[in-house]
């Protein structure tokens, strides 16, 4: 298509003004196109969009590492320190007793007060609980408040954290963000504390000088570190008037007939299964590591640090499968889970009874495998039978039941005394079994 000399003397005649400056003197020089304003959290010119989600990420790492350190040590303190079996494993359960209030209070404290303020008392809380937990060979006695600050600052977090990156990773600071995705990178941090934590320390405490001392250092640094990372977070929290639903939206009433719904199937399909959740791994890694010790032949430790890695590492892996199974049918991730902790059990009875160290660890990762699974089916739950009003509570209740099962390990130790530790986890295997038989009458009954 031709243009007439007029035509293309107009358009010469543009672009030539167009590669003027008015700047005096400056000629002919060609003008760049001014860039777009940079917008806080815009990706521009190629940057990336700030990742505030992985800055307060390393906080729930942190606390995980803090709750498994002292795990790996329940042979050293038996060993060194000359404490009973009964002694270490109490003091393992004493974490849930703070652990409880933390879970209830960390997340109504953050809906008033932020995200941030009770996520950096809940790590200060932690540390401060791990410097007690360093000056126990001097003052044992001090290894009890050590436990229970743990377990305090490990509930605030959990919930105030996770909330914390469940925000950041939604619009405005990532509205990229897929579905799932935040609850995913909660957990990840969470379980890569647990299984990291543990593993570190028994091997610092295995060659290191002053291990009770040294093995704790770690997690000092991973706190300092986490907290100066999150502190260039947002905080998610403006005003309180920003939780109370707006006059157009519908009353909280209006759901109260599917609370009443949601709080009959909490009992029957998720009570059950959530004690397992904890049970699982807490015989994994402190249960069965002291009744195989025999034939570790000073590598006690390092064995029990191997342990706590694995099994929190074999709930990571089946995290897809848990995905397969509930896309098929709403039970199953369930149904599987708690098969998985009962042939968990079978295999560490096995292990205890003929004292083989490598059985025992298939047992750890097979019961790590149930408790990912559990866990995955609880959460799932959880989000589809509460209400939007109801969510953090129920989240709540189902963390608090869970953790019930940090007791698992106490409760094999007194029952010793009556029964072989044997017949102690075969009769937990059958109670497993029973478990799963519950919640699926409640499921046929319910018409799931």
């Amino acid at each position: 298509m031709s243009t007439s000399p007029t035509e293309r003397r107009t358009t010469s005649a543009a672009a030539a003004s167009a590669c003027r400056t008015d700047a005096p003197g400056a000629g002919a020089a060609p003008v760049l196109p001014r860039p777009a304003p940079r917008t806080p959290g815009r990706a521009t010119g190629g940057s990336a969009r700030p990742r505030h989600w992985l800055r307060a990420g390393w906080m729930m790492t942190a606390s995980g590492w803090s709750a498994n350190q002292f795990s790996a040590l329940l042979g050293a303190y038996r060993g060194d320190l000359g404490l009973t079996t009964a002694t270490t494993t109490a003091l393992f359960a004493v974490y849930v007793l703070g652990l409880i209030p933390g879970l209830l209070l960390g997340g109504p404290l953050a809906d008033r007060r932020g995200r941030r303020p009770v996520v950096y008392t809940a790590l200060a809380t932690a540390a401060v609980a791990t410097c007690l937990l360093m000056a126990g060979p001097v003052a044992a006695w001090l290894l009890w408040p050590g436990r229970f600050l743990t377990g305090l600052g490990a509930g605030a977090l959990l919930t105030a954290g996770s909330v914390w990156i469940k925000e950041l990773s939604s619009a405005p600071h990532d509205p990229s963000t897929a579905p799932g995705t935040a609850a995913r990178r909660s957990g990840l941090f969470l379980s890569a504390g647990f299984a990291s934590g543990g593993l570190a320390a028994a091997l610092i405490a295995q060659w290191a000088p002053y291990p009770m001392i040294t093995a704790y250092v770690p997690h000092l640094v991973l706190s300092a570190v986490a907290a100066a990372a999150a502190g260039r977070a947002p905080e998610t929290v403006r005003t309180r008037s920003a939780h109370r639903p707006a006059a157009h939206e519908a009353p909280p009433t209006t759901h109260d007939h599917a609370s009443r719904g949601g709080g009959a199937s909490f009992r029957r399909l998720i009570a059950p299964v959530a004690p397992w959740v904890f049970a699982a791994p807490t015989i994994a890694f402190v249960t069965l590591p002291g009744l195989v010790g025999a034939r570790l032949d000073g590598w006690q430790t390092v064995y029990a640090g191997v342990a706590t890695a694995v099994t929190p590492g074999a709930g990571l892996l089946v995290a897809p499968l848990a995905r397969r199974l509930a896309a098929r049918h709403r039970l199953a991730t369930a149904v599987t889970g708690l098969a998985a902790v009962a042939l968990g059990l079978l295999v560490g009875a096995l292990a205890v009874m003929a004292v083989q160290p490598a059985l025992a660890l298939a047992a750890a990762a097979v019961l790590g495998a149930g408790y990912g699974l559990c866990v995955a089916y609880g959460l799932t739950e959880v989000a589809a039978l509460a209400p939007p009003h109801r969510l953090a509570r129920l989240t709540a209740r189902f963390w608090t039941l869970a953790y019930l099962g940090f007791f698992a390990p106490y409760g094999v130790t007194l029952l010793s005394a009556l029964w072989s530790p044997q017949a102690i986890l075969a009769a937990a295997a059958l109670l497993a079994v029973l478990t799963l038989g519950a919640v699926a009458r409640a499921a046929r009954r319910e018409r799931l």
